[in-house]
Formats: structure tokens, sequence, C-alpha cells
């Protein structure tokens, strides 16, 4: 999916986790332990700056995680082709919790080559959408927290309303943002192919 423009080029997959896979991921992730997600830079640690992303980390159960990997490399071949690179592996998916406020600034995630870290080895990031955006509030919505593609050389934007169970796939080198949270929750499971 792309715009009119031909930018962003997006592999989507609709339905990629069913509705009753989605309700129990999230009944999950509401129990789960969590920490506050980190940034990384130039140094090889991550470290916490709620100035660049205001979010919690969820850490599920090992069989949840597992089974995400296992769907994220059954689509792989796809991605692939899509893209016209060659994947070797993904990384462990990180279940992410936005509450209002929560964001993310544009940034890229990786095939930059700015940084020599093992995260410059991403060469397509993937989201999966658990929760409802809405532009106004409603019960079990969020409004805000949406993925933004930016395209500064062209000044473009592309604003990806994502439906639960929804995976989105894109180059790592592409500018994007979770613009903040502005009523309710968002959930999501973010991954990369390298």
């Amino acid at each position: 999916m792309t715009d009119s423009t031909g930018w962003p080029n997006l592999f989507i997959a609709k339905q990629f986790l069913e509705p009753c896979t989605c309700r129990e991921i999230l009944a999950e992730m509401s129990a789960a332990q969590s920490d506050a997600a980190t940034v990384y830079g130039r140094a090889a640690s991550g470290s916490v700056d709620q100035n660049v992303r205001k979010t919690l980390r969820i850490r599920p159960s090992v069989a949840t995680v597992g089974s995400i990997v296992s769907r994220l490399l059954g689509v792989k071949e796809l991605v692939e082709k899509h893209f016209g690179v060659a994947l070797s592996e993904c990384e462990d998916p990180q279940f992410l919790h936005y509450r209002e406020g929560g964001f993310f600034v544009a940034h890229q995630d990786g095939n930059t080559g700015m940084t020599r870290l093992d995260t410059e080895r991403r060469l397509v990031s993937t989201v999966i959408f658990l929760s409802n955006e809405s532009d106004s509030p409603e019960p079990g919505a969020h409004c805000g927290g949406s993925l933004v593609f930016s395209d500064y050389r062209t000044n473009s934007k592309f604003h990806m309303i994502g439906e639960p169970g929804t995976l989105v796939a894109f180059r790592a080198e592409t500018t994007h943002e979770i613009t903040p949270v502005t009523h309710g929750e968002r959930y999501s499971i973010v991954s990369w192919y390298r």
C-alpha cells in the first residue's frame, strides 16, 4: 500500500492476528510486568529517554513471544519478495503499551549507515496493531498514537491508521513516529527482520 505518489512503500497484512488472538495478547499484556522502553543512540546499550520515547515495554510469556516470531517468519518470504531483499531472521518482538501522553519521536530503525550498532543490521521494520484508533474518544479505543511516516525531502507525511490484528512492514531506514496518545491506551507489537 502506498499513497498516490508511490510513497511510502508498505507491506500490509490485514488479519495477521485473528481477533481472538488479539484479545488474548491484550489480556496477557494487561497482567504482565513492564518497564520504560529504551532508545538507542551511538552507545551499544539502550537508555530511557522520555523526551524521545515515552512508552512501556511489556514482558509477555516466552510462548507468546515465540508465537509472534513464528508468525513473522511465516510471512518472511512475502516480505522479502515485496521489498526485494533477502532476510535471515527476525528479532524478538517488543510488546508496547502507550498511555495518554505516550509517543515516539520521528526516527529510523536501522540500515542507515549512521551507527555501528547491532540495530543497524535491521532491514525491515514491522508493527502489529492490537488496539483501535479513533478520531474521538470512545470505549476500548485510543485517540492519537498514530503511526506516521515522513519524507523530509518532499515534506510528505502519511498517517497509517491500523486495525487490530493488522501487520505493516516497511524498510528500516524509513522515517516514522508515533504521535502522542491523547485519549485511551495504544497497544502494539514491533519487530525487525535482518
